[in-house]
């Protein structure tokens, strides 16, 4: 049962996470998302079959952390009223929605625990976990990962062959960080389970 769960979980998470994309992109005026019928919770309209349930269940599998993600949601940088900001502002929502969903979460379980059952608080403890995964994942400077744009809208414009020879690379770039990177995103996700919850 835990695996539905986390599936679940997951699911709810990373549909928030592109609703939030498709939202900043139509706060800074392009309306591509609002057009594809992107701005919804259903999840009907983000979801793949592949990367939304199969990856996540074979993680479970193998024992590694739930993982999973939706379809992008699809924006446009060049219609966006901020040139300099605009994209990283995209970007930043999508973990932005994630921390919010976990401090929410987690400050239910640092202030009413006592009064949660057991049950409860797991599901709770879940969905901080699971959220603050996604936020901090997403946050690493890769293409295609929304930290990229951030990391990108940060660099001066005359080093802008960084982001062209960054994203030609992209995948050499990904495995380099899943192979030797990826030890170091548990730990401190855990840091931020313990300070949000109280639990260690």
């Amino acid at each position: 049962m835990d695996v539905a769960f986390q599936i679940a979980i997951l699911i709810m998470s990373v549909v928030i996470h592109e609703v939030s994309h498709g939202y900043a992109a139509l706060m800074e005026g392009d309306h591509t998302a609002e057009y594809a019928g992107r701005l919804t919770l259903n999840h009907l309209k983000h979801l793949d079959l592949m990367v939304s349930f199969i990856v996540p269940l074979t993680c479970f599998l193998l024992q590694a952390p739930i993982f999973g993600w939706a379809i992008p949601v699809p924006f446009n940088p060049y219609n966006l009223k901020n040139r300099r900001w605009g994209e990283a502002l995209v970007a930043i929502a999508g973990p932005a929605s994630n921390i919010f969903i976990a401090i929410i979460f987690g400050f239910g379980i640092r202030f009413f625990g006592a009064d949660l059952s057991h049950s409860m608080a797991l599901i709770f403890a879940m969905i901080v976990y699971i959220n603050l995964f996604l936020a901090i994942f997403n946050c690493v400077p890769v293409p295609p990962l929304d930290g990229s744009k951030i990391f990108f809208s940060l660099l001066p414009y005359r080093w802008s062959h960084v982001r062209t020879i960054m994203e030609r690379y992209s995948l050499v770039l990904a495995l380099f960080f899943i192979f030797f990177l990826w030890k170091f995103v548990v730990p401190l996700v855990s840091i931020l389970f313990t300070i949000i919850t109280g639990l260690s």
